[in-house]
């Protein structure tokens, strides 16, 4: 850890303890062992721990600490100013569309090949990369035709790593090596040497068997490779790589590079933006924050790196200070402390965030799934209920449950995960359909069958009912689906405000009205519902959330 004034050795030492519960083995790490994995004494680490549990960068359970959701904020900020995602995400997702593939795209990032967007095909066999995570150059296409802009002291970083770790044990999103490679320097650059010289690079099973990639290099006006697009396939689709992949894979990384070119000559300033209010009231409460425990110093500085989701392009100090409404020479030594400990980079008096960012939470995080993220928040309120809670997704003419959390009763309703009902009858699938045009869900309503004495059915009353919730925002459903079961649900709305899930009680019918269920279940499960929402503004802040 480097030396240096009071302020900026305690937002490195942040830094450093949210590196090390990211990279420790298993999701948590004890607190006891932070102050090994940093070097820090017990006392320090303890109230460097205490500042970040206070921020929601960390979560505690028990005796152990796991990342918390707040920390996913600092790789989105990351993927913001790049201007990487939000200006070559499009053209991934059409490349997609054409291919029927999964299509990445990765940026060089030390030795390294980084994913940051991805638009994916979910199959029976399908590809397990998240955006955040980091493959060795060697193994991939998209890092042996980045490698071919490095140059030779780049090589020599590579070298070392492979010298210290010969098996790739430090890249966990592929499957370590079973023993060291021969003549793999060697190897690699005669491939690098191939990509460079015919412009696209082809990974045939490198990384594991059954895995087919196609890269080639997205460049910035001054010939520099910024990034790399994939096409990853599974060698049983007979991919035509020469006659139908290179040449829309050319065509999307023209396109790429025109529109980087584009952004480039029409960025705004930073002080263009509009979102510098966020960052300034982030800056504002943390000063509010009291206790022996709280370092407000670190706070400050993971608001600085935060403002940089408000500045494509990067940050002057001066910009900083503005978005955060932090002093000039405060931000301007968070940012020096993000230079020192190889998180951002100073351009001639401009920061900008580098790859390694995504290391502090993010890069693990992003594999969580929309059931993982709502888990917790539907255990709270089942326990608070005394009632089981469920989330579920629309699929077909069906939800299909996709997380639960069950009361401890002697009476409940047999329901797991991955069981299935018809939509028209549950309060889940009427939210969920509630979202969906008229016109869309007409041919579900004429299909929909009776299936208690009480199951409304027929498209006019159906359409009729499902005004109603969308008017509501929730649907009460009473003993259609079974005798003697009712259910209240909420929709669950994405950024966009799209209801992408739901949330609903079931509850078997007898000494409570409906109204008084309304009443009391109501409210509650509205806050759990925005409770996830919330987690998922910033889970899925930079990325599309793909329902599954």
């Amino acid at each position: 850890m480097t030396e240096g004034t009071t302020e900026g050795g305690t937002f490195e030492r942040g830094l450093a303890v949210l590196h090390a519960v990211a990279s420790a083995p298993g999701p948590r790490l004890r607190r006891g062992d932070l102050a090994k994995a940093t070097g820090l004494p017990r006392a320090t680490a303890d109230r460097v721990t205490a500042t970040l549990l206070r921020l929601g960068h960390l979560r505690a359970e028990g005796a152990d600490v796991l990342l918390g959701l707040r920390s996913m904020a600092l790789g989105n900020a990351y993927l913001a100013s790049c201007g990487l995602v939000g200006t070559v995400g499009p053209v991934l997702a059409r490349l997609a569309d054409e291919l029927d593939e999964t299509v990445t795209l990765a940026v060089p990032d030390a030795d390294g090949a980084r994913l940051v967007a991805q638009s994916t095909r979910r199959r029976a066999v399908y590809l397990a990369f998240h955006v955040g995570d980091v493959l060795p150059s060697d193994r991939t296409a998209a890092g042996v035709v980045l490698a071919g802009y490095w140059d030779e002291d780049r090589f020599v970083t590579w070298r070392h790593r492979r010298t210290a770790d010969p098996l790739d044990a430090g890249f966990p999103a592929v499957p370590a090596l079973a023993a060291p490679v021969a003549d793999r320097e060697a190897v690699f650059r005669d491939r690098v040497a191939a990509a460079r010289a015919r412009g696209w690079a082809l990974d045939d099973q490198w990384v594991e068997p059954g895995l087919l990639v196609v890269a080639a290099p997205v460049c910035d006006r001054g010939g520099r490779a910024v990034a790399a697009i994939s096409v990853l396939s599974h060698t049983s689709r007979d991919l035509d790589v020469t006659g139908v992949v290179l040449p829309r894979l050319r065509a999307a990384v023209a396109e790429a590079e025109a529109v980087l070119g584009a952004a480039v000559s029409g960025a705004p300033s930073s002080s263009d933006d509009g979102g510098s209010a966020g960052s300034a009231m982030l800056a504002r409460s943390v000063k509010d924050e009291v206790g022996m425990d709280f370092l407000e110093t670190l706070a400050r500085g993971l608001a600085v790196v935060e403002a940089f989701r408000h500045a494509p392009g990067g940050l002057s100090a001066s910009a900083a200070a503005e978005l955060t409404g932090l002093p000039r020479a405060t931000a301007r030594r968070a940012l020096q402390v993000l230079c020192d400990t190889g998180y951002a980079v100073n351009d001639g008096g401009r920061f900008a965030l580098l790859p390694a960012v995504l290391d502090l939470g993010y890069a693990r995080l992003s594999r969580l799934t929309l059931a993982e993220l709502a888990q917790p928040h539907l255990a709270g309120l089942a326990a608070s209920l005394g009632e089981s809670v469920s989330m579920a997704v629309l699929d077909g003419d069906d939800v299909r449950y996709v997380a639960r959390a069950a009361a401890t009763r002697v009476m409940r309703v047999d329901i797991t995960v991955g069981t299935r009902f018809p939509a028209h009858a549950t309060s889940m699938g009427r939210v969920l359909l509630a979202d969906l045009p008229a016109a869309d869900r007409a041919p579900l309503l004429r299909r929909a069958e009776r299936l208690t004495r009480h199951t409304v059915v027929g498209e006019p009353a159906l359409q009729t009912t499902l005004d109603e919730v969308a008017r509501l925002g929730w649907a009460l459903v009473e003993e259609e689906l079974h005798e003697g079961l009712r259910s209240l649900a909420v929709g669950v709305r994405d950024r966009a405000g799209r209801v992408v899930a739901a949330v609903n009680t079931a509850l078997h019918v007898g000494g409570v009205t409906p109204g008084e269920t309304v009443e009391r279940v109501l409210p509650a499960l509205r806050r759990t519902v925005g409770l996830i929402e919330a987690d998922l503004a910033v889970a899925f802040d930079q990325v599309p959330l793909v329902v599954h």
